[in-house]
């Protein structure tokens, strides 16, 4: 593994925000209306803290409509696998519309 690659994913998942989004991922796909409620920050701040998870290649979204939909990338480094096992998982989907069922993803 390269260590740019090391380092983008040690910063990626050294936050606490950061850390409770992959949380709620570990059960699948999310959309990102739920992470504003989960973290109880901005819809901006939750934006940068998705994009840092995807740009070290932890997350990766799909569009669906106006909603986006994160969940983690099947195939992990193995250093991502290490921390990803000691994240317990979060269930969280209250978004209050279809957006979190579409395509067959049910996060409940």
């Amino acid at each position: 593994m390269e260590n740019t690659l090391i380092e983008k994913q040690l910063k990626a998942a050294a936050d606490l925000n950061r850390i409770k989004l992959l949380a709620c991922m570990k059960n699948g796909e999310v959309c990102v209306c739920d992470f504003v409620d989960v973290l109880g920050i901005s819809q901006p701040a939750v934006s940068q803290h998705l994009r840092k998870l995807k740009e070290a290649g932890i997350i990766t979204e799909r569009k669906v409509g106006t909603w986006k939909h994160y969940r983690l990338v099947e195939d992990q480094t193995p250093l991502m696998e290490g921390v990803l096992e000691q994240i317990q998982p979060l269930n969280w989907c209250n978004c209050g519309t279809d957006c979190c069922h579409v395509g067959g993803t049910d996060n409940e």
